[in-house]
This record gives C-alpha cells, sequence and structure tokens, in this order.
C-alpha cells in the first residue's frame, strides 16, 4: 500500500537560518574530514607497525632457527664423538682382556717353571738331609 505524496511545504525558514545551516553542515562536513584523514592516518601507522613486527617476527624466527641449526650440528658433532668415544673403549678394554689373558699364562707359565724347579731342587744337587737326634728335634 502506498502513501499518499505530500507536497512540499514552503520553507518557514529565513535567509539567515539557511547560512547558519549552510554553515553548521559544512563545518559536520569539515570534522567527517578530519575524522576520515584521522582515521586513514592511523590504518596506515597501523600497518607500518604491522609489518614491522611481522619484519622483526620473521628475523626473530630466523634467528631461534639458525640457533637451533647449530645446536643441531653440535648435537650431531657430540654424537659422532661419543660413537668414536664408544669404539675407542671397545678397544681399550680388548686390549686390556687379551694383556691380562697374556699375564695370566706368563704367572701361570712362570708358576709352572718354578714349580719344576722347585722338583728339580729338590731331587737333585747336595742337599744334606739333616736326621734328628732325638725327636723332639726339629729339623
Amino acid at each position: 500500500m502506498q502513501t499518499p505524496s505530500k507536497e512540499p511545504e514552503s520553507s518557514s525558514m529565513t535567509h539567515e537560518e539557511e547560512e547558519e545551516m549552510l554553515y553548521d553542515m559544512s563545518k559536520l562536513q569539515e570534522q567527517v574530514q578530519q575524522v576520515s584523514r584521522a582515521q586513514k592516518a592511523i590504518e596506515s601507522k597501523m600497518d607500518g607497525l604491522r609489518k614491522d613486527v611481522e619484519a622483526k617476527m620473521d628475523g626473530l624466527k630466523k634467528s631461534v632457527e639458525a640457533k637451533m641449526d647449530g645446536m643441531e650440528a653440535k648435537v650431531n658433532g657430540m654424537d659422532d664423538k661419543m660413537e668414536e668415544l664408544k669404539i675407542n673403549m671397545n678397544k681399550l678394554l680388548q686390549e686390556m682382556v687379551t694383556k691380562g689373558e697374556r699375564v695370566l699364562k706368563e704367572t701361570h707359565d712362570e708358576k709352572k717353571r718354578n714349580v719344576n724347579h722347585d722338583s728339580i731342587d729338590s731331587n737333585v744337587g747336595s742337599k744334606t738331609h739333616h736326621i734328628p737326634k732325638n725327636r723332639y728335634e726339629e729339623v
């Protein structure tokens, strides 16, 4: 349903009131433009700040990645050194076991020789046998 259109009423404003209203509208337009310019300036500053933060974050990220790569390289180097140490320790233990077996064998051989020499000495040579005069005398 359509509302019947009204005829525009004739302006009851005076010329001074119209000028004042135009002046007020001009002031409002100027204020709107100032707010718009301020908003654009703020948005521009925000964009600049956002780009600065992003750049700093990228730099920080790259720095952290570089440090992590360095740490990883150090850990890998330590792994290599640990593996080398493990190999050297195994070689040293094998050497010690081998030397220990040789020392045991040499000691065993030495004891055998000593026993043989003792046996030979007891069977051969000019040993004087002392016969006790009585049964309470020590030899």
